[in-house]
C-alpha cells in the first residue's frame, strides 16, 4: 500500500471573496490528511477513517449520486468525479487519517478530498494538471457533500509552497507565491467554537452575497461578478438589495482591495501594515459580513495587545473557529501560552493553539 498526503490550509486574508472571483491570500499549513491506498478486483470501495475508528463500504456499481452526511462523503464525491473522468477504479482499499483540526476552519475537508485524489491518481498512474484537481474536489464538496465551498481551500492544499503565501485569483486561478519572512511565525488558535460548513449560517451569507451580486449585475452593466464592482458601483445598487445583502457585498469589495494591499506589504517587507490589514479585515467581517461571534472576537483583542503580535483575524467560513495571528518568531512561544490563559479566564474556554510554518502542497509532496 501507498500512502500521500495534502495539507490543510490557513488564510492569511481575503474571506468569502473566492466563490465571486475575488483574491485570496492563504498558505499551506503543516497538519495534514494521509492517504494510504491499494487496488482490488472485488468492485468495492473500502474506506476506513483511523482518526474515527471507523469503516464504510460502497459497490462501484451501484455508486451514489448524493452524500449521506457521513464523513464518507468526501472522499467517496471525489473518487466518482475521476471516475467519471475515466481514471479506472476496479475496487479500491483507502485508508485516511491525519491531524488537521476538524470544523475550525483550516480545511480538514479539503485535504480529506486532496490527499484522496492524488492517491487514486497515483495509484491509477493518471496525470491531470493540478489547478484540475483543485476544481474536481471543489466540485465533490460543492455537489455531492453539499457544502458551498469557494476554490481557495483545494486550491491550495494542492499548490501550496513552503515558506510561502499563495495569492490566488479566484477567477482565472492564476497564482503567485510570496515569501513570507522567516521572522514571522503563523499561531493559529482555536476558539472550540466549531462550525459546520456544509449547513446553516455560511450558506445563508452566501446566499446574501449572490443576491446583491445579482442586482449589482442588473444595476451596473459591465459588471460580471462582484469582483469586478467598486463601492461607487455597489452604491449605485443600493436600492436593488437587501441590507443585508449591500453589507455582505461591501465586505467583499473591501476585503479584495484589502488581499492586494497585503500583497504589497509583504513584497516591500512591511509587516505591520499587513497586520494593520489583518484587524481592519476582522472588523469588516465581524460587522459586514456579520459572521464572527464572541470568542472569536475576544481572540482578536486578546492578540492585540499581547508583545509581538503584529495583527489577528478570524480565518475559515465563520461563526467560530480560528483565528490567524502573525507573530514575531521571538514572540511566538509567550504570545500562545499567553493567549490560552487569558481566553480561558475571559470565557472558561480552554483554548488549542498551533504555531505553523508554511507548507508544501499535495504536489510538491510528489516531488
Amino acid at each position: 500500500m501507498s500512502t500521500y498526503s495534502a495539507p490543510g490550509r490557513v488564510n492569511l486574508i481575503g474571506e468569502h471573496t473566492d466563490y465571486t472571483g475575488g483574491l485570496v491570500l492563504p498558505m499551506a499549513i503543516e497538519f495534514e490528511t494521509r492517504a494510504t491506498i491499494k487496488s482490488t478486483d472485488d468492485g468495492l470501495l473500502h474506506l476506513t477513517a483511523r482518526n474515527f475508528n471507523e469503516t464504510a463500504s460502497y459497490d462501484l456499481a451501484a455508486y451514489p449520486m448524493k452524500g449521506r452526511h457521513h464523513w464518507s462523503d468526501y472522499p467517496v464525491g471525489v473518487i466518482g468525479l475521476l471516475r467519471q473522468r475515466g481514471v479506472p477504479v476496479t475496487g479500491l482499499q483507502l485508508e485516511l487519517e491525519g491531524d488537521v483540526p476538524p470544523n475550525a476552519g483550516l480545511s480538514s475537508s479539503a485535504s480529506v478530498e486532496v490527499a484522496t485524489a492524488i492517491a487514486v491518481l497515483q495509484n491509477a498512474k493518471v496525470a491531470i494538471p493540478p489547478a484540475e484537481i483543485a476544481t474536481l474536489c471543489q466540485a465533490a464538496e460543492n455537489n455531492f457533500v453539499g457544502g458551498a465551498c469557494g476554490i481557495m481551500d483545494q486550491f491550495v492544499s494542492v499548490n501550496g509552497t513552503a515558506g510561502h503565501a499563495l495569492l490566488l485569483d479566484c477567477r482565472s486561478l492564476e497564482y503567485e507565491l510570496l515569501e513570507l519572512p522567516e521572522s514571522i511565525s503563523v499561531v493559529i488558535c482555536n476558539s472550540m467554537v466549531k462550525h459546520e460548513v456544509a449547513h446553516g449560517e455560511y450558506g445563508d451569507r452566501r446566499g446574501e452575497v449572490e443576491a446583491g451580486q445579482s442586482a449589482l449585475v442588473s444595476v451596473v452593466p459591465h459588471i460580471k461578478q462582484l469582483r469586478d464592482a467598486t463601492l461607487d458601483d455597489l452604491e449605485s445598487a443600493r436600492a436593488s438589495m437587501s441590507p443585508e445583502s449591500f453589507a455582505r457585498c461591501r465586505h467583499i469589495i473591501t476585503e479584495n482591495a484589502r488581499v492586494l494591499e497585503a500583497r504589497e506589504a509583504l513584497q516591500t517587507g512591511d509587516i505591520a501594515r499587513f497586520g494593520q490589514l489583518m484587524y481592519a479585515a476582522h472588523a469588516s467581517f465581524r460587522d459586514d459580513f456579520a459572521a464572527s461571534c464572541h470568542e472569536v472576537d475576544v481572540l482578536v483583542e486578546l492578540a492585540r495587545d499581547l508583545p509581538g503580535c503584529f495583527g489577528a483575524r478570524i480565518t475559515g467560513g465563520g461563526f467560530g473557529g480560528c483565528t490567524v495571528n502573525l507573530v514575531a518568531h521571538a514572540h511566538a512561544a509567550a504570545f500562545k501560552e499567553s493567549l490560552i490563559a487569558r481566553y480561558q479566564e475571559k470565557t472558561g474556554i480552554v483554548a488549542e493553539c498551533y504555531v505553523s510554518r508554511a507548507s508544501d502542497g499535495a504536489i510538491a509532496r510528489l516531488r
